[in-house]
Parts: C-alpha cells; structure tokens; sequence
C-alpha cells in the first residue's frame, strides 16, 4: 500500500479527487496518509478531516527560514511514511535542498499543456490568463514529477482540454479542473501505486 502525503494551499478540490478516487477505487494500493498546508485554514484540511485523514499546518512564516520550514515538512511527511509526494495546488516553490531528498517521489498537476504556460508566475489563474491572451485554442494539464526547476520535471500524462469562445480565466480554469486535473491527477497515483510508472 502505496502511503501518500498530498500538499495543499487552498480549496483542495485536486484533493477531494483523489479521496474520491481512493473511495472509488480508481486509485488502487495507495491511501492518503497525511494533508499539508502552507495556508491556515485552508479549506483543503476541512476535506481531509471529512476524510479521516490526518491534516498539518505549516506556515513559512513560523520558521526562521525557508530551510527550517522545509525541514519542519520532510520531518512530517517522514513521520507518517509517505513514499509519494503530491503536489495539489500547493502554492510554494520548494528548494532543491527539498525536491533532491525526495527525488522522483513528488509529482504536481500544472493547469496547461507543459511547456506551455509554465515556469516563474504561472499558477492558478495566471496560467489561464496568458493562454487567453496567447489565443491558444486547446489548453489542458500536466502530471509531471518535481525537480528543482520550476514545471521542469519529467511529464507523466498530459490531457488537452478545448479552449471555448467567450472562455473566461474562471470557466476555462473549471473545465480544466474537471476535464483533465481530476482525471490524470488520480490515474498518475494508481499508476505509480501499481508500478505501472
């Protein structure tokens, strides 16, 4: 049984996928064992507590520095004896100091179609934003393992997603979500819980 640590900053709607996904028994030999947030009150740790699933806050701001509050999140990771790592809309850049200790045991969802709108700045809706205005007309989301460089890690899955006229950053975010995020996401754990990857 594959022991998951997902990371969050927010709603925890990539996270409520993969508790549904567990339930469901689309993801097969892996449980999520522990849910950390950067944010107080996220509401992401409501959905892990629905869930019986243990949840931990820890903030940047409470350490020193950003190596001590890196290390205050391997030390809580190691404690539960996650083997994966999943990024979930978690809205900080770690170090290589981090991503080295866990090497090819984190993966992360971008909302785009990597290379594209990735990198420094793109997150959340700034990566709908600038598909947009490229006028790109197919955008989606990236399953990818997490390196040192930002969105740089080795592609999982990706599932393209159609760019609609009148699209909005919201709307297209949505469809995103729930048309390509939500599937891959929870496919990329099975996947690796079944060393199918």
């Amino acid at each position: 049984m594959l022991k998951v640590a997902v990371l969050v900053s927010g709603g925890g709607t990539n996270l409520q996928a993969i508790l549904d996904a567990v339930d469901s028994g689309k993801i097969t030999n892996a449980k999520v064992e522990k849910v950390i947030s950067n944010v107080a009150g996220a509401y992401a740790l409501e959905r892990a507590k629905n869930h019986g699933v243990q949840g931990v806050t820890l903030r940047r701001k409470d350490f020193e520095n950003k190596r001590a509050w890196e290390q205050a999140l391997i030390n809580e990771i190691e404690d539960c004896g996650a083997q994966l790592i999943v990024l979930a809309g978690f809205m900080a850049i770690l170090s290589e100091n981090f991503t080295k200790h866990f090497e090819n045991k984190i993966i992360n969802v971008h909302p785009s179609l990597i290379p594209s709108f990735c990198g420094e700045g793109m997150y959340g809706l700034h990566v709908h934003e600038a598909a947009l205005a490229k006028g790109v007309k197919v955008s989606g989301a990236t399953v990818h393992f997490v390196n040192e460089e930002v969105d740089g890690g080795k592609i999982i899955a990706q599932k393209a997603v159609e760019v609609l006229a009148g699209d909005t950053p919201e709307t297209l975010q949505k469809r995103i979500m729930q048309q390509a995020e939500w599937i891959i996401l929870p496919q990329a754990i099975d996947d690796i819980a079944n060393n199918r990857i």
